[in-house]
Parts: C-alpha cells; sequence; structure tokens
C-alpha cells in the first residue's frame, strides 16, 4: 500500500473488503474515498483515527478491494449488513479448487484457486451442493468469494479452511456468525492429493498441444478421466468409450496406484507413472482388462479453446482483409463474409470434377486445417470450404497463398489430408489464380 500525503474532495465513502496491514484497517471498516483512478486501478481514500497517529494522510487501495457506496449513510447501512463477513477469510485446501460463476457444480468455473491460496469471504449464498460417495449432499455451504486480485465467484466450503482475521492477532474471543469454521484437513496422501489437484485429459490432447495442430471437433469434446472425488462417481470419457462408475472411497494399492472401492459396475484402479501422466484400468464388459492413459496438460482446454479460435479468426482476417472479393477470368468470382461465409459464382468450369453441380456456390470457410512444413514456403495455410446449400459429397480443402494484390488456391485431395494436416497435394495440382477486385 502507498501513503499518499494530499488534500482533495471527497468522492463519497465506501466499505475496505480486504484488510489492510500498514496501517492496520481491518475488512468492513467505513471510508472516505478522494480519487479514483481507472488507469491505475487505484482508490485513493483518508485513513481514519487511530490508525493515522494524528497526521492527515490518504492510502492508495486497489480498485475490487473496496465497495464504493456513494454517501456515508449507504456506506454505514451496507457495512453493517456486511459485519458478519467483515473479518472472514478462507484458506484453499486443494490444489484447483475451482471458483464458479453460479452456485452450482456445474456453473462455469471463473478461477482455479491455488493450494494454501486465501480468499475473502463475501457471504453465504443458497445453492446446490455436491453430491458425496453415499449420494448425500456434501458438508458445507456456496460462499460469495473473492481472490486477492479481484476475481469474484462462488465456492463450496467443503475443501476450505474458513478463519477469522481477528485471530491471528490473538483476539480468539471474536467468532463468526453464520460461518462454517470447521476446519478440513489435507489429505494424508500427498500423492494422491496431487491427482485430485489435475485435470486428466486424454492422452491424443499432449499429441496436439505438442504439435501445435489441434482438432477443434475432438477438443470440445473434452476427453478425459474425471475422479469425481466430491461426487464419489468416476467417469471416462473418450471417443470410444464413455463409462462412469460410482465408488465409495479410495485407498492406496502398491507403488502409487490407488483402488476404487466398492466400484459398480466392475473394479477400477489408477497408477500414477509420472506427475503428468495418469494409467486407468477397469474391467470391460466381457471381463477383459483394459489400460487407458490420461496426461495433465500445461494449458486448460477453455484456454486451448479461445487461444485457437483467435488464431483461426486472424488466419481467415488475412485473406478476408485483403479482398473481400476476388476474381478470376477462369473460375468466377469469390466474395468473402466478415463471418467467414462466402459466394462463389462463375465456377462452371470446376463442375462436376470438384463443384457439385447442385450447388448454388454459397458456402462458409473453415481454417481448421494446417499445412505440413514442407509447404511453408509457398502456402500460407490451408482451409476447408464447405457448401451449406448441398448435403453430400460439399467438402473442398484448399491450400492458398495470399498477398496485396492475389490470392492463388490449390485443391487438395481427401487423401492429401491427414488429420487435421495436408501433407500430400495432388499430381497434378490443380491452382486456381484469384486477383483482388478493386
Amino acid at each position: 500500500m502507498t501513503l499518499v500525503f494530499t488534500s482533495c474532495s471527497r468522492l463519497g465513502y465506501g466499505v475496505l473488503l480486504w484488510s489492510v496491514d500498514e496501517p492496520m484497517i481491518d475488512s468492513g471498516t467505513v471510508l472516505p474515498v478522494y480519487i479514483k483512478s481507472n488507469i491505475e486501478q487505484i482508490w485513493v481514500v483518508g485513513v481514519p483515527e487511530p490508525h493515522r497517529g494524528g497526521r492527515d494522510y490518504k492510502l492508495e487501495i486497489p480498485i475490487n478491494q473496496l465497495e464504493f457506496l456513494g454517501s456515508k449513510r449507504k456506506a454505514m447501512k451496507w457495512a453493517e449488513e456486511f459485519a458478519p463477513y467483515a473479518t472472514a477469510y478462507a484458506e484453499n485446501l486443494q490444489d484447483g479448487l475451482p471458483i464458479r460463476e453460479g452456485t452450482d457444480n456445474n456453473s462455469r468455473r471463473v478461477y482455479r484457486l491455488r493450494l494454501g491460496e486465501v480468499i475473502k469471504i463475501l457471504g453465504k449464498a443458497r445453492g446446490t451442493p455436491p453430491i458425496s460417495t453415499t449420494g448425500d449432499p456434501l458438508p458445507g455451504d456456496w460462499y460469495k468469494v473473492m481472490t486477492n486480485d479481484g476475481v469474484v465467484g462462488y465456492c463450496f466450503s467443503y475443501r476450505l479452511k474458513i478463519f477469522n482475521s481477528n485471530e491471528s492477532s490473538g483476539d480468539s474471543s471474536v467468532s463468526l456468525p453464520s460461518v462454517n469454521t470447521e476446519t478440513r484437513g489435507a489429505l494424508p496422501d500427498p500423492e494422491l492429493e496431487l491427482i485430485l489437484s489435475k485435470t486428466w485429459s486424454a492422452e491424443l490432447y499432449l499429441q496436439m498441444v505438442n504439435s501445435r495442430r489441434y482438432d477443434m471437433a475432438e477438443i470440445e469434446k473434452k476427453y478425459c478421466f474425471d475422479i469425481g472425488y466430491e461426487t464419489g462417481v468416476a467417469r471416462i470419457i473418450l471417443p470410444d468409450i464413455e463409462r462412469q462408475f460410482t465408488y465409495e472411497k479410495i485407498t492406496a494399492e502398491g507403488e502409487r496406484t490407488w483402488r476404487f472401492d466398492g466400484t459398480t459396475p466392475s473394479n477400477l484402479q489408477m497408477t500414477l507413472r509420472n506427475n503428468n501422466t495418469l494409467i486407468v484400468q477397469f474391467l470391460d464388459s466381457v471381463g477383459t482388462r483394459r489400460s487407458l492413459t490420461f496426461t495433465s496438460l500445461s494449458v486448460d482446454i477453455d484456454d486451448i479453446i479461445v487461444q485457437e479460435n483467435a488464431r483461426r479468426e486472424a488466419q481467415f482476417l488475412t485473406i478476408y482483409n485483403n479482398g473481400p472479393v476476388f476474381t478470376s477470368n477462369n473460375y468466377g468470382t469469390i466474395t468473402l463474409l466478415r463471418s467467414g461465409g462466402l459466394t462463389w459464382t462463375g465456377f462452371e468450369s470446376l463442375v462436376p470434377q470438384f463443384i457439385p453441380s447442385e450447388t448454388n456456390g454459397t458456402g462458409r470457410i473453415n481454417m481448421d486445417l494446417y499445412i505440413a512444413s514442407s509447404y511453408s514456403d509457398n502456402f500460407n495455410g490451408a482451409f476447408t470450404l464447405q457448401f451449406s446449400d448441398i448435403r453430400v459429397n460439399n467438402t473442398l480443402y484448399f491450400m492458398y497463398a495470399i498477398d496485396n494484390q492475389s490470392l492463388r488456391l490449390e485443391i487438395i485431395p481427401d487423401f492429401g489430408i491427414e488429420g487435421v494436416t495436408v501433407i500430400r497435394r495432388a499430381s497434378p495440382p490443380t491452382v486456381l489464380y484469384f486477383f483482388k477486385d478493386s
């Protein structure tokens, strides 16, 4: 915190949400507010007696750590309602514990807590508790919380150690009304705790991350092994299998191996090969033991989706901004839409060898292909063109080269695509030259 020795007119009053150490000011204190800086993301507030020692100085507070109310009357009323939780904080006991958008375990995650991270309790909230391994609701409550860097959302208290900030200063007489202060100890098995703290994704995603070539249709399905520690329901979700196992508890069995006790419909166990590789085994319906590999990725699946969509959008805009209308004497005119759609007229010379006669030329470009490194000197990338007005034989694959005057397309045959990568050209190639229509 920075002390500021200035005088200025007052904006109003606010309530401190996160306590200040120097000078020591408790959360829940009503403070006069003088300056709001959106650029520096701070409030400048007055330091009340007895904290200022007779001096008239002010303090900079991060903008997310103060609730600005305007009038002093409103601030006092808000502080009174906030008082039961003013000194309530919580320590996270499980790495990766989510803060969610709503009070339900299916709500979107807005933040993932680090092990030991401290958050501010803002209040209790009504919601649906997670289900335990016995089928009963887990003990605890949903709380509205705030992280130190300002993320606000909801967190269930089962994996939280809720404490009163006054306890650290020796004031043990202060209690937390309506707050569950039960301490839930860390798991006794540190390696099991490591497993539970991670998200275990399908091994095929690791190959995509390493190659930086993503099949979004597969990524968006979020194939994984979900241990379901809070619910007692483990799930395997893969392209060729989707299984669910209910269990009572997880028990260590051998070196870095655990079994799921009371599993229905068949036995289930997991082995931690290394900190980022988990082997899951179970018996299938005919009694054959299956072994599946899952991995802990260095990047969140949701982040991959956001980043890859942004990359594809930028790639398409490179073509669009150099057009959006491209004309060829031999192959007609392509007009691109900002949304990714297109219209193509005058393509009769490509019918029916490449373009079905049934289409009227409306379609959409998807930047969902990559090119082999051997083609990168001559082409900028590749894409799929899908005609929208017919249902069969409606897809073309292209590599392309773009500059500020022209667009060069080369049609790629089906056998030239492996996964999402162009690895082979036709012989001889079919090349279409278009020029920017000024």
